[in-house]
């Protein structure tokens, strides 16, 4: 750990931080303070009035949470075999679900569509649940790989002295001890499934079923462009991702530095 004595060092670092934030920082204040611009808060009763908010908000939580359910379980039992259990070419498996992180979301919307299609999901919340779990998946088993490989393997170990078989070892030893990297992939996929935009636009045409970051689309048509109306409904879009984070922060920061170190 480095530690910074000298006082020049820190202020040093807390200006580097700061240069580093602004150019994060400046789209949000822009954005809050457009969405208060002609109206002030009318801007947001205007978005409430359209009447689609709750629905909104119910169809995007069950699209994260579901998301997160898939990505939770298909990350634990991946990275444990990956990390603890001898598989023959395990390996290669590992490189080739890492390719997946080369492929683009765009690329795969018209097989994604097609697929969707052919089995018949098109235009239900599935179609679009499962396409971002697995896109998830191979970048959250990549981060738990290194976190399950810092387990002490002795703790497995004695749990099969004493009798416990791999499925036990797993569900007793190993799960309780995943605690700080699962709260960063519960942050991770939640962000990344709440932002959902392009899957929903492509496969939820039933306006029942779409979801909140197509709530902008209320104010943008061919003869109308409310951009108040656009950006109050992205500041209430982004409003619960915010308090997710915050309420999770710690568990998100310590998954993260636990992932990254073996």
């Amino acid at each position: 750990m480095f530690d910074i004595r000298s006082r020049m060092s820190r202020v040093a670092i807390q200006v580097l931080a700061t240069v580093i934030v602004i150019p994060f920082l400046l789209p949000l204040v822009a954005m809050v303070a457009g969405s208060l611009a002609g109206e002030g808060w009318g801007n947001y009763k205007k978005v409430f009035d359209t009447g689609m908010v709750p629905l909104y908000f119910m169809n995007s939580a069950i699209v994260a949470g579901v998301t997160i359910l898939f990505v939770y379980v298909c990350t634990m039992l991946a990275a444990f075999g990956f990390a603890k259990l001898r598989i023959a070419g395990k390996e290669i498996y590992f490189w080739l679900l890492l390719v997946a992180l080369t492929m683009p979301e765009a690329v795969l919307l018209t097989p994604l569509f097609v697929t969707a299609s052919t089995f018949d999901m098109y235009n239900e919340l599935i179609a679009v649940i499962l396409p971002l779990a697995a896109l998830q998946v191979p970048f959250t088993v990549l981060l738990a790989r290194g976190f399950f490989e810092g387990i002490p393997t002795e703790l497995m170990e004695a749990g099969r002295v004493d009798g416990a078989n791999v499925v036990q070892v797993f569900w007793h030893i190993v799960l309780p001890l995943t605690k700080p990297i699962a709260g960063a992939i519960v942050v991770l996929t939640l962000i990344n499934a709440w932002n959902a935009y392009l899957l929903p636009m492509l496969m939820l045409l039933d306006p029942a079923k779409q979801v909140v970051t197509l709530l902008p689309s209320f104010f943008i048509s061919q003869y109308t462009n409310d951009q108040t109306g656009v950006l109050a409904s992205a500041v209430i879009t982004a409003v619960p991702v915010i308090v997710a984070y915050l309420l999770l922060q710690r568990s998100f920061e310590r998954g993260l530095a636990a992932g990254a170190l073996k």
